[in-house]
């Protein structure tokens, strides 16, 4: 409507394949880097399925703070997740946080709740849309999610809701405190800008997450 009429989203879209050919050479940073770079002005949100030991399936909201890469916190739900249980997992995952100005979020169906929309207005959040079928404009929480499934979910097991979160929450800890990053020039989300160069002639190995992580920590 921003010209006085309405355009269909898939219009555009052709036009754009069509008539559009971006620098392969351009590399700068995407319009959802450039929000981010504004701490805490921006966190991205994002859900996933895993199965337990039991072969129940269980919900996971993700939330992560687009420019330190930092892991806000998890809402964990055991079967089919409707509006209110939405905004349920994501009050769970953002308790004793303040608030962003922005939320990035996808497509997903869940995502057009007329709930989940107005706990965000009661919140004073505006949310953004990534690029409809291009996982690439939202990028960071869908890393994030591989990470999870990669390096935690697919070497340990839960049993239920409680269990998972439990497992997240020392798999948040490790992520944001000690886990570097090459985004991050090497820092931790937590430390972001922070020099993170160990003495080698002291230092000692830290578990995580029941011994399923041990990096070098100062001694």
């Amino acid at each position: 409507m921003a010209f006085g009429r309405e355009l269909d989203k898939d219009v555009i879209r052709r036009i754009l394949a069509t008539h559009y050919r971006p620098d392969p050479s351009n590399h700068g940073p995407s319009w959802l880097t450039v929000i981010g770079h504004f701490k805490d002005s921006l966190w991205s949100v994002d859900l996933f399925r895993c199965e337990s030991i039991l072969l129940k399936s269980h919900w996971v909201l993700v939330v992560m703070d687009q420019y330190t890469r930092r892991i806000i916190g998890f809402g964990v739900h055991a079967g089919n997740v409707d509006g209110p249980t939405l905004c349920r997992m994501f009050n769970d995952a953002t308790s004793r946080q303040g608030w962003p100005e922005y939320i990035s979020s996808d497509n997903d169906p869940l995502f057009q709740y007329h709930r989940w929309k107005a706990n965000l207005r009661v919140l004073d959040i505006e949310e953004i849309k990534s690029v409809p079928h291009v996982p690439m404009s939202h990028p960071f929480v869908e890393r994030l999610i591989g990470s999870i499934r990669r390096e935690l979910l697919d070497h340990t097991f839960f049993w239920a809701a409680t269990d998972l979160e439990n497992k997240l929450r020392e798999y948040q800890c490790y992520y944001n405190e000690f886990r570097t990053h090459s985004g991050r020039d090497g820092s931790t989300p937590a430390k972001t800008g922070e020099n993170n160069i160990l003495d080698f002639n002291r230092y000692r190995w830290k578990k995580h997450c029941r011994g399923l992580f041990r990096p070098p920590v100062a001694a």
